[in-house]
């Protein structure tokens, strides 16, 4: 039978292993800008420490420029809020300093801790807490002129505890169902819920199970059982859309913004409007920094919560591109970090800290741009607030820390030495997790040693090894020997006593 001419031969299978299979352009620029970051050992940590200061760098100018009229209005002086912010991102730096100085695992030590002192905090902000009748929520603890939000500090706590937890050991099969590490973190995160639920901070408590599912996840938790609790979360939102008051009206905002179409921009759609506004007033470039309109008085908690339409406002869509770039940079070296880490405690810190600090940041753009509904969760070190902007720098500090201690890095630093950033601040070299276990080992035996010395003397004879070479040339072995002043003679009591 005759093939026909039109007719197409059968096309051949592409062989395996003999011709690499070609890329798009896309493909080949992403390999190589792995094979790059390869090439640098130290680049997620110097991404992360320099994403983290120009952010607070940032944020300290954007508060500045929103909080002018509010701060005159309420302590005539323009300067107040910004000053107030200054010192807390200077005290939020200073922890982070700190946290480069402490090796992650001993971070490790000190999980259960802070999580007791994070629930005793939680605990203690529904007996004597403030904001009830202000905001709405019973959050803040006063101490003189500074406040603290429990909640802020309880976030970071449970990403440390859960990350310390949930890298043990599995129990036996035998052993009861309350030993297994994912039981206990659930219990201890189920409280917590339930006490900042307590406090009537709707978005933190969002905010807070978010994490708990970003902890479960990283751990390798069942996705089935992942969504389960995502559909908690979910009936529990339209438990707040059915109970209606302001937490109700805040959804019907959001579906009205999803359309254009605001019924009461006087009433409950006021600041979402007025943040719509100051982003469109913006344009490309913006009005400028410091020019925004929306900051006397148009747009509420301008310098908080709808800052970044201040931003958008005064750098205009590449301001807020900008931001949204530090971010997402933060979050993939974060989880780069997280991959490359010395142990599995490291790895899940890393990446339960970086989804903390990532996912909030996009939350709150989220609702600004209309994304979300409001929850009036804060821009992390962008927003006005003291105790955010300590708590997130401390937290980042420890994902610094943990960045500069990947295998990759540690070797890069101790063959050549630390980055001139290390040197400036005294911060010493990282070491590897045997390395710090060996010299713990060291220190011991040498503190054994010295106490052996303080309680029983020095040795009267001790003897030094011969040299090689000189054992080697001489016909008999030499040996030095070192005497040192006699020990007083003891008395029959010591001599009972040390028998």
């Amino acid at each position: 039978m005759k093939r026909n001419r039109r007719q197409q031969p059968p096309a051949r299978a592409p062989k395996t292993g003999t011709r690499d299979v070609p890329q798009s352009a896309l493909g080949r620029a992403h390999t190589s800008f792995i094979a790059a970051l390869e090439q640098r050992p130290l680049i997620d940590y110097t991404v992360i420490r320099t994403v983290v200061l120009v952010l607070a760098a940032l944020g300290v100018v954007m508060v500045m420029s929103s909080s002018m009229a509010s701060s005159f209005a309420a302590s005539s002086s323009v300067w107040s809020t910004a000053l107030r912010q200054s010192l807390m991102v200077l005290a939020g730096l200073v922890l982070f300093w700190v946290s480069l100085l402490v090796p992650p695992e001993r971070i490790r030590k000190l999980a259960t801790p802070l999580f007791l002192f994070a629930v005793f905090l939680l605990v203690l902000v529904l007996l004597i807490g403030t904001g009830r009748e202000e905001v709405g929520s019973q959050s803040w603890l006063m101490f003189g002129s500074l406040t603290m939000q429990p909640s802020e500090f309880a976030r970071v706590a449970i990403a440390i505890w859960g990350a310390a937890v949930l890298s043990k050991k599995q129990p036996p099969a035998s052993a009861p169902a309350w030993q297994s590490p994912t039981a206990q973190f659930l219990l201890g995160a189920g409280v917590c819920i339930l006490l900042i639920a307590k406090q009537g901070d709707a978005g933190m408590t969002m905010s807070f199970a978010a994490i708990v599912i970003f902890v479960l996840w990283f751990a390798g938790f069942p996705l089935k059982a992942i969504g389960i609790l995502c559909g908690l979360i979910g009936a529990a939102a339209v438990m707040l859309f059915l109970l209606g008051g302001f937490r109700s009206q805040r959804f019907h905002v959001y579906f009205e913004a999803l359309f254009g179409n605001f019924s009461d921009t006087r009433g409950a759609a006021f600041q979402t409007h007025q943040g719509f506004l100051s982003l469109a007033d913006g344009s490309l470039f913006g009005v400028g920094l410091g020019q925004s309109r929306a900051k006397w008085f148009y747009l509420p908690e301008a310098r908080n919560d709808f800052i970044f339409a201040v931003i958008g406002e005064e750098l205009g869509m590449w301001g807020g591109i900008m931001v949204i770039a530090l971010f997402a940079a933060l979050g993939y070296f974060g989880l780069r970090t997280a991959q490359r880490a010395q142990t599995s405690f490291q790895g899940l810190a890393a990446a339960s800290l970086t989804a903390g600090v990532v996912s909030q940041a996009f939350i709150n753009i989220g609702y600004v741009v209309g994304l979300v509904p409001v929850t009036g969760i804060q821009l992390p070190m962008l927003s006005a607030g003291g105790t955010s902007a300590v708590i997130t720098l401390w937290s980042m500090g420890m994902l610094a820390s943990i960045a500069r201690h990947e295998p990759d890095a540690v070797s890069a630093m101790q063959n050549y030495g630390r980055p001139r950033f290390d040197r400036m601040l005294f911060v010493p070299e990282p070491k590897a997790t045997a390395q710090l276990r060996a010299t713990r080992a060291e220190r011991t035996r040498t503190h054994e040693q010295s106490r052996r010395e303080q309680r029983y003397g020095v040795p009267v004879a001790h003897r030094v090894a011969p040299d090689d070479r000189a054992q080697r040339h001489s016909p008999r072995p030499t040996r030095n020997v070192e005497v040192t002043q006699r020990r007083p003679r003891p008395n029959q009591s010591e001599r009972r006593r040390y028998r």
